[in-house]
């Protein structure tokens, strides 16, 4: 203990040339609440990416077990299996609707280029 000497100020040259010990820096660590660590700014882009992961399999999951053709829930749909005649000309029109969904429809009548104003001053 240094005598004459007020410890812990901003300018303190001990402070300076001993930096905290591993055992204090985890004690600040740990008593920051999840608002402190989670909600910044600097931590927005991983909550974007991981919520649109998660949206993004949300989607698929539900669609997948709501209007697949292939995906039966009920007993007696699962037992029917795969069958010939009129009722398959059936599960080919559902195949199809699954297949040709409003997306697909809607990107078919989009232009394929990234940047179509670039690419178009730049051709003439």
């Amino acid at each position: 203990f240094r005598t004459g000497h007020v410890l812990g100020g901003e300018g303190d040259a001990y402070n300076r040339t001993h930096p905290p010990s591993a055992k204090s820096q985890t004690h600040h660590m740990a008593s920051k609440t999840w608002r402190e660590i989670w909600i910044r700014p600097e931590v927005f882009p991983i909550w974007i990416a991981c919520g649109g992961a998660v949206g993004l399999a949300a989607f698929f999951s539900v669609r997948q077990v709501a209007c697949s053709p292939g995906f039966r829930i009920t007993k007696a749909g699962r037992a029917e299996g795969c069958s010939d005649g009129a009722e398959d000309k059936v599960r080919v029109k559902e195949g199809e609707r699954w297949r040709e969904h409003w997306i697909r429809r809607y990107l078919r009548t989009q232009k394929t280029e990234i940047f179509p104003g670039i690419n178009s001053s730049m051709s003439k």
